[in-house]
């Protein structure tokens, strides 16, 4: 091999991670564009792997990209109200590919569990999870709800 070659080979072969990062990162900003068009809002500020979903009211949204995409809402309502579980279940089938119908439920359930046990709700179902964090004391954030993918193994 020409000693010319090798500096180039050592380059392209020094890219190849960051080609995984920037399709990760495509994936991503394609999924928080479906969500956001899917529950009306605009797709915000990228942070890392997490990405920002705007919508109007007390509602927020953002979607973390990492082993397997997250999707989470935060309310600052003493109670989430009907639009945060059925946003949250919409951007769920997008995500998960489980229908929103299917999805509202569980969340719903793993927010009245949270409320009860005063602690994190976690459930599991069909390779997919579904958790909710209630603070009911806070002015900013009272419930905190994710759906995603579990990562395999």
């Amino acid at each position: 091999m020409p000693s010319s070659t090798v500096p180039r080979l050592l380059a392209a072969l020094a890219c190849l991670p960051l080609l995984g990062t920037a399709a990760r990162a495509d994936t991503c900003d394609d999924l928080a564009r479906q969500i956001a068009g899917a529950i009306g809002g605009k797709v915000g500020k990228r942070a890392g792997p997490s990405i920002d979903i705007r919508l109007a009211g007390p509602i927020k949204f953002d979607v973390t990209c990492r082993a397997e995409p997250i999707v989470q809402a935060t309310s600052s309502e003493p109670a989430p109200s009907a639009t945060f579980f059925r946003d949250l279940s919409v951007a769920s089938e997008i995500l998960i590919g489980e229908s929103a119908a299917t999805v509202e439920p569980i969340i719903a359930n793993a927010y009245r569990t949270s409320l009860s046990e005063r602690r994190k709700s976690f459930i599991q179902q069909n390779g997919w999870s579904a958790s909710c964090y209630t603070d009911p004391g806070s002015t900013t954030m009272r419930t905190l709800c994710s759906v995603g993918r579990i990562p395999p193994g």
